[in-house]
């Protein structure tokens, strides 16, 4: 029989492979019907980010997004658990006339809780650290205005530029590294949650 640790291990896997997949059932499977989710271009239920991230695909307008991951690691409490994901988002995109590709590393922070015997997450809270944005083709030249990335942060400057282009504002106050008190806070409330001593204030979308 698989451990907590296993289930809650391929339930994270799961959900962003359905993502980039487009599986989009499977992937609302993977959430509680009151689960929350808080990163650059969404902030909701999971039920509505599913039908979100399958709207975006079918228009097209968010670029095809591809999330290359690494081991996630788990800690379970009773009936609770937290994920750590980190993840590199790959985009493949155009810059003008010139093809490009843009790359942003991130870490998500996935809570999860046993409903009715089976794990389903419950939150998915992303932490940004860099991102880099170069030709895809060597020796080729990306022309972008400056002044465009100004007001950026460093931890998700070319995304927010990129997203912004689609008529996306990212909000400025998401978590990323190069704010480590907000980050610092947020690992103290996950640490709450999994202890069962967290008391969600409003607008709080992590306290489930």
């Amino acid at each position: 029989m698989a451990s907590a640790i296993d289930e809650v291990t391929q339930l994270v896997l799961r959900e962003r492979q359905c993502r980039d997949r487009g599986w989009w059932d499977q992937m609302a499977d993977c959430f509680a019907a009151d689960s929350t989710v808080d990163m650059s271009w969404f902030t909701g239920s999971g039920p509505d980010f599913v039908r979100e991230s399958e709207r975006m695909a079918a228009g097209g307008w968010g670029g095809h997004g591809v999330h290359r991951l690494s081991p996630p690691v788990i800690r379970v409490r009773g009936n609770r658990a937290l994920a750590e994901l980190p993840l590199t988002i790959e985009f493949r995109i155009p810059v003008a006339s010139v093809e490009a590709d843009l790359t942003s590393y991130a870490r998500s922070q996935y809570r999860a809780q046993l409903l009715g015997g089976s794990w389903r997450i419950v939150a998915i809270t992303s932490i940004y650290e860099r991102d880099t944005l170069v030709p895809s083709v060597p020796g080729t030249r990306l022309d972008i205005d400056a002044t465009e990335l100004t007001g950026y942060r460093p931890s998700y400057r070319y995304l927010a530029w990129f997203l912004s282009r689609r008529g996306l504002l990212p909000r400025p106050d998401l978590l990323g590294d190069d704010r480590p008190e907000a980050v610092a806070r947020q690992y103290q409330a996950e640490a709450a949650w999994l202890a069962g001593t967290h008391q969600p204030r409003a607008g709080d979308l992590a306290g489930t």
